[in-house]
């Protein structure tokens, strides 16, 4: 089996994938510590993957908890170059209901007690998070969902995802704030995962289902 160029990392729900071919688990040291799960490879239609549940299996790590930075550079050292983050989020607006997924194309990164970078110890660098999605991935994303035909999946290709450090949920003011600096939908887990991606050059886009309505206070 060659490298899997494309990455799938599972959100809450999402810790395993059906219809895998071909399946390989790689269990992967990294300068960073573990990451989150044995890394399972294999084929999908014929193209081939790399799958990594992001809290591990049966859930066992908190979003501050996640090993992020191994996460990247397990999926990095296998070949990957094209990153799709599943993501269980919140609704901040009316419009965008339960169960709808959401392509962002921006992030505003609240959270408090996680490193962000690759860089350190010698290593410098500034990478541009003016644009952190991939905007050909997040097209072909788009492209799939639709020609899937979901009877009743609402999809929107834009978005603001704010991320909060969690595992709590946010307060009606934390919410009514988040909606007024411009926040779509909330979240845990995307950052610093799509900065890490950013400095790894793997291209990235995020699909969030919109599954807890109590955001939207």
């Amino acid at each position: 089996m060659g490298k899997p160029l494309i990455g799938i990392l599972g959100g809450s729900g999402l810790y395993q994938m059906d219809g895998l071919t071909e399946v390989q688990e790689h269990v992967i040291g990294t300068p960073f510590g573990q990451p989150s799960d044995a890394v399972v490879n294999g084929k999908i239609a014929g193209t081939e993957v790399a799958f990594l549940a992001r809290h591990g299996g049966g859930h066992r790590l908190i979003p501050t908890e996640v090993p992020y930075r191994a996460n990247i550079y397990a999926l990095k050292s296998l070949g990957v170059r094209y990153l799709i983050s599943v993501s269980a989020v919140g609704s901040l607006r009316e419009e965008m209901h339960p169960l709808d997924m959401v392509l962002p194309d921006q992030f505003i990164d609240l959270t408090k007690h996680r490193i962000s970078t690759f860089f350190g110890n010698g290593a410098f660098a500034h990478v541009s998070m003016a644009q952190p999605v991939c905007p050909a991935l997040s097209a072909l994303l788009a492209q799939a969902i639709e020609e899937q035909d979901f009877i009743d999946l609402k999809l929107l290709t834009k978005g603001t995802y704010v991320c909060i450090e969690g595992p709590a949920f946010s307060s009606v003011a934390e919410s009514n704030w988040y909606r007024s600096i411009g926040a779509d939908i909330i979240g845990m887990t995307n950052m610093p995962e799509a900065k890490l991606a950013r400095e790894a050059q793997v291209a990235l886009h995020n699909s969030a289902w919109g599954c807890y309505w109590g955001y939207l206070l």
